[in-house]
């Protein structure tokens, strides 16, 4: 089975480390947050992964190679100019059974077989793993009848919201709405297959996720990883 990386953006929000390394290697521990990926992933039984890259590409493939020392196989994805998140899946060629998909800077304990398992059984063209995500406003939220008319006043209310986790499974199929060499993302994705009536599911997890986007999310990583290295990489790693 395949998984493709998505490991070429510039992680501007991790500057300045990210001035100097590309963010899929910036260490977690002893080993860089993708080793850490992609080690999980190939317990899942995915023995081919495609690194979709791009800035700092050359530092990725001199760390990863061909990926022999996972035990799996390694190659790469060039993106000449950006293509946002899905329109890479179009350089690629060889998808034509389920795969994976997901962003290389994700640190969780999540359970790729079972989340496999979940997108077979529901038979769905994308999964998308979520994570219910609260959102805490340190203000007072002001109601309005649309226009300035108040008539309700929250004071610093916390929301609720199921957020993508940068993880999916698709079908190949999935692939004929995306158009080639075009900036696209995963977000214009989900609404056109939506739009055409295609069935798109979610995945809730409840363990441990963090998105490795700004610095104080980095630095609580680091910490988590070291309290809970046995959960992210399993007994024998």
């Amino acid at each position: 089975m395949k998984a493709v990386i998505l490991a070429g953006g510039k992680g501007s929000r991790l500057a300045p480390y990210t001035k100097v390394i590309p963010k899929p290697l910036m260490p977690i521990g002893d080993m860089p947050i993708l080793e850490v990926l992609l080690r999980q992933v190939r317990r899942a039984g995915v023995d081919e992964f495609i690194l979709s890259v791009g800035h700092m590409a050359s530092l990725l493939r001199a760390f990863f190679q061909e990926g022999e020392q996972l035990g799996a196989r390694i190659c790469y994805s060039y993106e000449e100019e950006p293509l946002g998140t899905a329109g890479p899946l179009t350089l690629i060629e060889g998808l034509d059974q389920t795969f994976l998909v997901m962003n290389g800077d994700v640190l969780t304990t999540l359970d790729f077989g079972d989340l496999l398992a979940h997108h077979r059984r529901s038979g769905a063209m994308v999964t998308i793993a979520m994570y219910n995500r609260q959102v805490k406003i340190d203000l007072g939220v002001l109601q309005l009848d649309g226009g300035q008319v108040i008539t309700g006043y929250i004071e610093k209310p916390t929301y609720e919201f199921q957020v993508s986790m940068g993880i999916y499974v698709f079908e190949p199929q999935a692939l004929a709405y995306i158009p080639r060499g075009q900036y696209f993302d995963f977000p214009s994705l989900i609404l056109r297959l939506l739009e055409n009536g295609e069935k798109v599911v979610g995945y809730p997890f409840g363990g441990y996720w963090q998105d490795l986007g700004r610095p104080d999310d980095y630095e609580q990583a680091i910490l988590d990883f070291e309290a809970m290295r046995e959960q992210f990489l399993g007994e024998n790693l």
